[in-house]
């Protein structure tokens, strides 16, 4: 049998998949995966080994998964009054195994309540900070294949308190900076890079703290430029930090409108993809949502004021940055922000009064959004199938190799309160599944994606700038749209998506032989500036119908 070769364009196929069925039908939908996950999904994050890492707080009490045995090894009597109301005879994380539908818990030996966190290039997951005893703590995650792994807990410290930071991944290898946290004005390394190296002070963290509002900048919102230097957000202002200098080199504009967009009126913020085509340059930022001012006060006495409608995006690279505003559906906070495979954005959770702490929030958001970016302005935002679960204060959202968006948390309680509130301590797990994963699309759905770098096998690390080779299967001709995306999973808490990143990528060429099956010749992101070193998922995205995502990993070949 003679193979027919056909030698295809990146882009510029047949018609794809444009005719994507009503409006109902392009809402998604929700499933329940589980009806208790043991611990509150106050912090999660999906690791290289499809499983996802979810914790809360160890001082909280007992929480929905008790344990026959302490960690230490002693056994929990359960009818013993002390064990029942002991915290360590309860897990408070879990690893939930996304393809067995399961959690196992882990160990954590300090109180990572309120952290940050960042994957390192191999996949360790670099968890800093908490709440007292942990304050100071740095803590690892390595996924390993047999799922026996748990938490390592480092004897190195952190230079200050680290409650309410934010984290993000540095250009320089498996380097990390740690921004603020409650009365802490300062910034950090790790790992250091001399005995000696303490913090560093960030008057701007002192400049956007309001003390009679617990802050409105704290878990400011960072994002690594493709330039190596740091976007900084926190309350309503934001700066441009070059960290191996230690010298802000650019303040920008406020952003319109009153109320504040950080922790606790917690909106939220994404970088949103960046492109091949521009050679990765432009870097442009969005903040959606967030409390009203004196949001904080007026739930102290029991009213809950209208958060905010209002979204920004700036372009953050070049001279000419500005705020160009617009307006989602309804008011949104304690909200999150997720980038799908084809480049939209998910916005998820949260509530439309109040602000963020202890019952401080009222009228839960229950329908997603979808953000299309490159729409035209008072086009861009859609209403998507509405949730019978609220998810408050301290849910999160994590996006899936399949395309799923795992839902998870929710306690706007110092313990585990399930009666007699107005939102009780939530344990379902959910998954919101996008309309594009309907079973009318599969024919364009990419299927048996396979990956193999230049030179280093299947599962090797593919070097800046060099090209890797792809395989995958369309049951239709390609449309006129395939493009190719690479994601670096975050870790999620409080509305914060750290380290989220997604490059379009350059394709050089694309071939297509009988039987459906595609080979694709890639080129890797140039310097870990536009793509740190680590793991991203992979999709092709045919006609705007995502495949099943596959991990590579990136770095110094």
């Amino acid at each position: 049998m003679i193979t027919i070769l056909l030698f295809l364009l990146c882009a510029g196929f047949s018609h794809g998949a444009k005719n994507e069925g009503s409006l109902e039908g392009r809402k998604g939908q929700w499933q329940m995966l589980l009806n208790n996950t043991g611990v509150v999904g106050m912090h999660t994050a999906l690791t290289s080994k499809n499983t996802i890492i979810m914790f809360d707080q160890t001082e909280a009490g007992p929480s929905g998964y008790p344990l026959h045995k302490r960690f230490n090894g002693s056994r929990c009597n359960t009818r013993s009054h002390n064990d029942v109301v002991d915290s360590t005879c309860y897990a408070h994380s879990v690893e939930y195994d996304i393809s067995a539908n399961r959690v196992r818990p882990l160990r954590l030996d300090s109180d990572p309540w309120c952290s940050s966190g960042s994957f390192l290039s191999n996949g360790t997951l670099l968890q800093t900070g908490g709440y007292g005893r942990g304050a100071k703590r740095i803590r690892f995650y390595r996924p390993c294949g047999n799922h026996q792994c748990h938490w390592i807990q480092s004897r190195k410290s952190l230079s200050d308190e680290r409650w309410y930071a934010s984290s993000q991944i540095l250009p320089d290898h498996d380097r990390v900076v740690i921004v603020g946290g409650r009365r802490t004005f300062t910034y950090e390394f790790i790992p250091k890079i001399s005995p000696t190296e303490k913090s560093f002070d960030l008057p701007f963290l002192h400049k956007t703290n309001e003390r009679n509002a617990k802050g409105n900048n704290l878990y400011p919102f960072l994002h690594l430029s493709s330039d190596g230097n740091l976007f900084i957000f926190a309350n309503r202002d934001s700066i441009l930090l070059n960290p191996r200098r230690n010298r802000v080199i650019k303040t920008f504009p406020r952003i319109p409108g009153d109320g504040s967009r950080n922790y606790p009126s917690s909106g939220s913020s994404v970088m949103l993809p960046l492109d091949h085509s521009d050679n990765f340059h432009k870097v442009e930022v969005m903040v959606c949502g967030g409390s009203a001012t004196g949001a904080l006060r007026a739930a102290s006495n029991g009213k809950f004021l209208e958060g905010l409608r209002s979204c920004g995006r700036m372009v953050i690279t070049g001279n000419d940055n500005k705020w160009e505003m617009e307006y989602m559906p309804e008011p949104r906070l304690l909200h999150d922000m997720l980038i799908l495979p084809n480049g939209n954005i998910l916005i998820i959770n949260g509530a439309k009064h109040g602000c963020a702490g202890y019952d401080n929030a009222r009228n839960a958001s229950l329908e997603p959004y979808l953000y299309s970016p490159k729409k035209r302005l008072g086009k861009r935002f859609r209403v998507l199938k509405s949730t019978k679960i609220a998810r408050m204060y301290h849910s999160s959202a994590t996006l899936l190799p399949d395309g799923r968006v795992l839902v998870a948390g929710g306690n706007p309680h110092g313990r585990y309160s399930f009666h007699n509130v107005a939102y009780p301590t939530e344990l379902r797990l959910q998954a919101f599944v996008p309309h594009y994963m309907h079973r009318r699309y599969h024919s364009w759905r990419p299927s048996n994606l396979t990956v193999k770098s230049g030179g280093g096998g299947e599962r090797g690390v593919i070097g800046y700038g060099a090209e890797f080779r792809v395989r995958f299967l369309v049951g239709t001709r390609p449309s006129n749209e395939v493009a190719f995306s690479v994601y670096a999973p975050p870790f999620t808490t409080h509305s914060v998506a750290m380290n989220q990143r997604m490059l379009k990528l350059r394709c050089r060429s694309m071939v297509r032989s009988s039987g459906g099956w595609v080979d694709a010749v890639l080129e890797a992101p140039p310097s870990p500036r536009v793509a740190p070193s680590g793991y991203y998922l992979l999709t092709v995205v045919n006609g705007g119908i995502p495949s099943v995502s596959q991990w590579i990993q990136f770095g110094h070949a």
